[in-house]
């Protein structure tokens, strides 16, 4: 059974950084990247950031780029968001999930190529 488990989220000021951390486990994950979408209230689920656990390959939303970095710890099974220069528009609940490498190259910006996904975790942004 795949689990991911996020953690890391919190409250933070505009212009502070958090990190998130997405510990994975029940499978063998070199045939799969990892992805970081997010929901604010009321609006759809978007993609942030993704990695393949080699971690020589990222990708990452218009919207993040400069601010956010994703890396991997391959022997914790465990990928990290690192969320720098917050505004309050990142405010949103946050969730990894794990995506096919056939996917990867051509679909990792759409939610419907992942198959198992976390519980989420809450990033508010104060202003």
């Amino acid at each position: 059974q795949v689990q991911l488990a996020e953690s890391g989220g919190g409250l933070v000021q505009a212009g502070g950084s958090l990190r998130l951390s997405c510990a994975a486990s029940g499978r063998t994950f070199s045939s799969y990247a990892m992805g970081w979408f997010r929901q604010a209230p009321g609006k759809d689920r978007e993609f942030v950031a993704a990695v393949n656990w080699s971690g020589e390959k990222t990708r990452f939303a218009d919207s993040v780029k400069g601010r956010f970095t994703i890396s991997t710890d391959n022997a914790k099974n465990t990928v990290y968001l690192q969320m720098n220069s917050l505004k309050p528009e990142d405010t949103a609940v946050y969730y990894c999930a794990t995506v096919p490498l056939t996917y990867y190259n051509d679909r990792y910006y759409s939610d419907s190529s992942y198959d198992y996904w976390g519980q989420g975790t809450q990033v508010t942004v104060s202003s």
